[in-house]
């Protein structure tokens, strides 16, 4: 027994690497054509042209701001900028590019990818842990494979172009993740950072991608293709590592190969034998000449510079004084941290917006599967909510009983609460009638209630459940408190 835990034991470490393919969605246009970066929702194959499809003759001309957008990422990821770099060849023969080869980024003598030596530092429970970037490169997304059913059992793969070209920055990390949690917070916090320097949209659809690379310490690694979410993420990799070790376990190999993971069935699929570089046959794009980066022109990006997650997050704490747990919640989406100093605007009291909205809000977006930006409740609307709470003019209970509604409309507080009769009562004679029905009912916890103060909570409970949360909770226990004091004189 204990030989087979020793065996267990020596398993247990785990090495993950990540190559994270984001889309630069805020570009208006594809990474060396005019088509435009909004083609989710098109006709198949009615976002091309002759550039992205690969035709011959067609002249790829890199865009700008893509070339921008990858030197701000570098820098927010604390990345040496290349001063020079060239775009190259990747071949290979597969129906996602037209043309057979992709236009990628590459390493060699004397060319560097775009960024390269950079870090990243994530919250591991109390602790910071630092993983350091390989490099950053700018290459174009393939198009759209689409599978009637599994990818292993589809009869055919269906093709859409519309995405072919899309700008993908790829940031590529070193094996310093031990755990698929790991993995899942690094790609929160660098979809945090993109947002915030404006590179792209993390609410939609495979704006940002994964392939991860997997093994048990002094195993052989193993390429998971292409995971869509962050939450995929993890449970691949969570299957992966129980995979591998059921294996080791059992005293075979593992492969080295490339998986995919099969969302619906929740396993990984054998794809192929993993590629070797020298399989790609690299060789420069003739047709985009190398890109020189001056110093002038690296200082002019550091110059617009938006203010970063970490930065934002202390200034929460400075500014707000709220918990660095709060505020590191809320800078890990910059639509949440947006919301949230909007909120903090509109109605003061940061703690309670903080609590709010950490705990209610993203629970209705987590019950819902909404993004913050697809649901319709508006920093405005949140906040007339919270200053009703605050004036009395309704319970915290009614309010989490409305906020549901306010997510999926759109609608006030205000407006919700008068067409479900949610108001306060306050009429202090309504209250008394209540009172009195719930003293008849419950003559037992009266009893114990005039001579255990603690017992008086019951009667307390029992009137807010009669008037659905809508009676006045300190003119309530006054009302109880006297009528228990009338009983003992009688």
């Amino acid at each position: 027994m204990s030989e087979n835990k020793n065996v267990a034991n020596s398993f247990n470490e785990v090495v993950i690497g990540l190559e994270i393919h984001c889309q630069l969605t805020k570009l208006k246009t594809k990474l060396f054509c005019g088509c435009s970066s909004d083609y989710r929702g098109k006709e198949p194959n009615s976002n091309t042209c002759q550039i992205c499809l690969g035709h011959p003759g067609s002249l790829p001309k890199p865009n700008r701001m893509a070339v921008n957008l990858a030197v701000m990422a570098g820098i927010a990821l604390n990345s040496d900028i290349s001063r020079r770099t060239s775009f190259y060849r990747k071949n290979y023969f597969y129906v996602d590019m037209g043309k057979n080869f992709q236009i990628s980024m590459y390493e060699t003598a004397g060319m560097s990818t775009i960024c390269e030596r950079g870090h990243v530092d994530i919250n591991v429970g109390p602790k910071l842990k630092r993983v350091r970037i390989t490099r950053i490169q700018l290459e174009e997304d393939p198009a759209r494979l689409v599978h009637l059913g599994p990818i292993d059992l589809s009869p055919f793969t269906l093709v859409d172009y519309n995405r072919a070209g899309m700008a993908l920055l790829e940031i590529v990390t070193e094996p310093d993740l031990s755990s698929p949690r790991e993995a899942r917070l690094l790609l929160q916090k660098l979809r945090s950072i993109m947002e915030h320097i404006g590179a792209y949209d993390g609410g939609l659809e495979g704006a940002m991608r994964c392939d991860a690379n997997i093994s048990i310490k002094g195993g052989t690694r193993v390429e998971i293709k292409n995971i869509s979410s962050f939450k995929e993420v993890e449970k691949a990799l969570n299957f992966e590592v129980s995979r591998q070790k059921s294996l080791l376990m059992k005293g075979l190999a593992v492969a080295r190969e490339t998986r995919h993971w099969d969302e619906i069935r929740k396993v990984t699929i054998s794809l192929r034998e993993k590629e070797a570089e020298h399989d790609y046959r690299y060789f420069p794009e003739p047709d985009i000449v190398p890109l020189d980066l001056d110093e002038e022109f690296v200082a002019s990006i550091k110059a617009k510079m938006p203010e970063l997650p970490d930065a934002r997050a202390g200034r929460f704490v400075k500014e707000y004084g709220i918990p660095q747990y709060d505020a590191l919640v809320l800078t890990a989406d910059k639509g949440i941290a947006d919301f949230y100093e909007e909120s903090v605007n509109l109605y003061g009291d940061p703690k309670t917006v903080s609590n709010w909205l950490m705990g209610d809000v993203l629970g209705v977006l987590h019950d819902k599967g909404l993004e913050l930006e697809e649901a319709k409740i508006a920093p405005a609307t949140f906040a007339e909510m919270l200053d009703m709470i605050r004036k009395g003019l309704i319970s915290g209970k009614i309010g989490k009983i409305i906020l549901p509604e306010m997510v999926a409309s759109g609608k006030k507080a205000s407006q919700i609460v008068h067409e479900k009769e949610l108001n306060r009562i306050s009429d202090r004679d309504q209250l008394v009638k209540i009172a009195e029905e719930v003293f008849a009912e419950n003559s037992k916890a009266v009893d114990d209630a005039k001579v255990d103060e603690k017992a008086a909570h019951f009667l307390v409970g029992q009137i807010m459940k009669k008037t659905r949360g809508k009676g006045d909770p300190k003119m309530v226990n006054d009302v109880v408190k006297e009528m228990l004091q009338k009983n003992k004189a009688g």
